[in-house]
């Protein structure tokens, strides 16, 4: 590939990142938008900026056979927003794909259900967010981000932030779940985050600045439903489709 060929390519994705911040789009937007530029890059030879109907039409049809559907929208959305915000280009393919239609429902997961799980749970700090999630029907990113300030114990509520498509809401707030949390945040007393990293132990918890790890959270929980010996497909987004009463 010659050199200025790559270098203007370069350029390009450098603007296409800009546009992506200051558009306001979510971490992981940008990561998924900016990934779908470097993969069509590479395979068109860095040459994208006037690509064919039928160019797409082969390139969608082959990344198909290697990845999910979700993938390939993002590659198309990516795309699109490049042209339109970088190329300054109209994006002349609407149609191109169009996925098929799938409606699934998520697994329920019984009161008496949840009950094993948290019993089974060892781990406190694990214990006490599976709870919070299934009590309050929260995403476990969005468990993992709440901080002492969200929540609102005059008015009985749980300010959620940064939930999906970026905006925020207010979740009631059990009296079981504030006890729960109110016990728990004396265990580690970090004065900002609700589920303090557990890294170093306890004392270490107090002067954390990150949250439980994602991952660690999610391997616990697989553990737990096979201890416990559901066959549904729990995890910590799912596990909030009935509230336990307070």
């Amino acid at each position: 590939m010659p050199a200025p060929v790559e270098a203007k390519f370069n350029a390009t994705y450098q603007q296409h990142l800009q546009h992506l911040k200051l558009k306001g789009l979510r971490p992981k937007t940008i990561d998924a938008y900016a990934r779908a530029i470097r993969r069509i890059g590479e395979h068109f030879a860095h040459q994208i900026n006037d690509l064919s109907e039928q160019q797409l039409l082969d390139y969608f049809t082959s990344l198909m056979t290697s990845h999910s559907w979700s993938a390939v929208k993002l590659d198309l959305y990516g795309l699109k927003f490049f042209y339109t915000h970088v190329l300054k280009k109209p994006w002349v393919f609407p149609d191109l794909i169009k996925p098929p239609k799938a409606q699934r429902l998520p697994d329920i997961v019984t009161i008496a259900e949840a009950r094993a799980l948290f019993a089974a749970t060892k781990v406190l700090s694990y214990r006490v967010l599976y709870f919070t999630l299934y009590s309050l029907g929260l995403r476990l990113g969005e468990g993992l981000r709440l901080q002492v300030g969200d929540i609102d114990a005059v008015r009985w509520r749980v300010h959620v932030r940064d939930a999906k498509g970026n905006k925020d809401r207010f979740v009631p707030l059990p009296q079981a779940t504030h006890k729960l949390l109110q016990d728990y945040w004396r265990v580690h007393r970090n004065p900002l985050l609700l589920f303090p990293s557990r890294q170093g132990g306890v004392r270490a918890a107090a002067n954390a600045t990150t949250a439980l790890d994602r991952g660690a959270v999610q391997v616990a929980l697989g553990k737990v439903v096979a201890d416990c010996r559901l066959k549904k497909r729990s995890h910590p987004t799912a596990c909030v489709t009935a509230t336990p009463r307070t």
